[in-house]
């Protein structure tokens, strides 16, 4: 009995009841070692239920609401109410007949999914935006932003939508609709998972084959390498530094600055997809691809097909058909592109810095639209090599001038970057800076230098990967996991895109 009560009393009890707590400095996420243990935990329960589906489907909607709490604390309510307003309209509408009452209804939807996310996201910007007009003084509300709102938001707005088009039939459980909205591998930053993809997966008996098996381990791996490693380190000990203060370093420290938060952000984010995509193949279920190396891209349309897939395909099915999208005239379609891109731009956050950022792609989409149509060139039209290549140093070099908008929290630390690169360049100091950060300017080099690479490498490593026996996985991991351990900060490192 003694024994008993010594082992129990060994148990690190209250070590274990924190993991029950939000602690908004320090949310989980997929590169943390807490999350690591409880994904250990959770598969193996997952496995034990692969053959009952709905307690299966139960288990993994709550350990979801549990993954959403840690991240956003009690916030994790406005998911249920998007998640069961839109089941019960979705509902409704299918068996409403009347066009203009389906319309009221997918309208409804709109007003309660975009108001929740123009309430938390826009309630301050907008009010400094009447008060400079009025004259009347505003004070900022102390309204905390819910992590990923504008990713579940969307993903259960394109559901009502799809249901009013009659693209697809709406479930008849709330169980499986909350299962599809709260999933956790996309739940905080996406990628948007479209209602058609998923949901003919939901019912489907479990099965991960060797394949799968394989590939999401190569998904995991190369995002917690991307996220962990590359944007972690380049971000704390150089990225920061120069954008915190851009006056007190010349042209060419602020452009290597920018050249850093370019693959910092795309490493940030695709990593969070990789993972994402990765731990969604370990529970049987696949997502369509996020990113595919989009500094690769000869235009700014094309960046935009290999940028944050699932976010630009959403807006341009969801925001800019139904603008009226190129049916309506060339004006017309240019417009639409530009309104289509502010809004997006938008989306992304409450600031002006957000909206320039929107509005240069949406131009840079007008005037690529238009010069294709005086050419009479299509996209993906071959070039000669040093055409493709110039196209593509312009459009890497556009896409970057872009990120100094994206990056910056005020419009003049914006320009003063700018006045920087343009004014006080000081390429003398170039070696002084590589010497003095050898160790960024080494990952910021490996990590261009594997964007850049031919697709053919990376599908070949792939495939090697995969066909490595299941033991040799765990130890490729722990040995990611080690690496990681030695160039962490002693911070986690949000993902860039739970501020969105």
């Amino acid at each position: 009995m003694n024994r008993l009560y010594e082992l129990w009393n060994s148990i690190p009890w209250s070590r274990i009841a924190e993991q029950f707590v939000y602690d908004p400095q320090s949310p989980m996420i997929f590169s943390s070692g807490i999350f690591l243990w409880l994904a250990a935990a959770f598969l193996i329960v997952y496995a034990i239920l692969h053959r009952a589906d709905t307690l299966r489907i139960l288990f993994v909607t709550c350990f979801s609401y549990y993954f959403y709490y840690k991240s956003s604390g009690f916030y994790f309510f406005l998911l249920a109410v998007v998640t069961v307003s839109d089941f019960f309209i979705a509902q409704v509408m299918a068996r409403t007949e009347s066009r203009a009452k389906r319309k009221w209804l997918v309208a409804l939807s709109l007003l309660i999914d975009l108001g929740l996310l123009a309430y938390f996201k826009y309630t301050n910007f907008f009010g400094h935006i009447f008060s400079q007009i009025s004259g009347m003084p505003w004070h900022d509300m102390d309204i905390f932003l819910p992590v990923g709102i504008s990713f579940f938001t969307f993903q259960s707005l394109s559901y009502t939508i799809d249901v009013y088009r009659e693209r697809i039939r709406p479930l008849n459980r709330l169980l499986d609709y909350a299962f599809y909205v709260s999933f956790f591998p996309q739940l905080v930053a996406g990628p948007i998972v479209r209602a058609a993809d998923f949901i003919p997966q939901i019912r489907k008996p479990l099965l991960v084959t060797r394949e799968m098996l394989g590939t999401g381990m190569w998904f995991i791996v190369c995002g917690l390498f991307k996220k962990a490693v590359i944007s972690d380190y380049i971000s704390v000990n150089f990225v920061e530094r120069i954008f915190d203060n851009p006056s007190l370093y010349s042209g060419v420290e602020n452009l290597l600055g920018v050249y850093g938060y370019a693959l910092q952000i795309y490493c940030d984010f695709s990593g969070y997809s990789d993972m994402a995509i990765g731990i969604a193949l370990l529970l049987g279920f696949r997502f369509n691809i996020n990113f595919d190396s989009p500094y690769k891209s000869a235009s700014v349309t094309e960046f935009w097909r290999r940028w944050h897939i699932s976010l630009s395909s959403w807006l341009r099915d969801y925001l800019y058909i139904s603008l009226g999208g190129n049916r309506k005239g060339k004006v017309r379609q240019y417009l639409n592109l530009m309104i289509t891109m502010f809004l997006g731009g938008l989306w992304h956050g409450a600031s002006w810095n957000f909206v320039i950022w929107g509005t240069l792609h949406g131009v840079a989409l007008a005037f690529h639209k238009m010069w294709m149509t005086i050419t009479g060139q299509r996209l993906g039209t071959p070039h000669r090599r040093w055409i493709q290549v110039l196209c593509v140093v312009f459009t890497f070099h556009f896409a970057c001038l872009c990120w100094i908008f994206f990056r910056n929290k005020e419009f003049a630390g914006s320009l003063t970057m700018i006045h920087q690169i343009a004014t006080a360049f000081h390429p003398e100091v170039l070696l002084k800076v590589v010497t003095g950060y050898w160790q960024v300017m080494i990952l910021m080099i490996l990590g261009f230098v594997l964007h850049f690479a031919p697709k053919r490498w990376e599908d070949a490593c792939k495939r090697t990967f995969i066909k490595l026996p299941s033991m040799a996985y765990v130890l490729i991991l722990v040995a990611m996991i080690i690496v990681i351990m030695q160039v962490k900060s002693s911070d986690i490192q949000p993902f860039i895109y739970f501020q969105f």
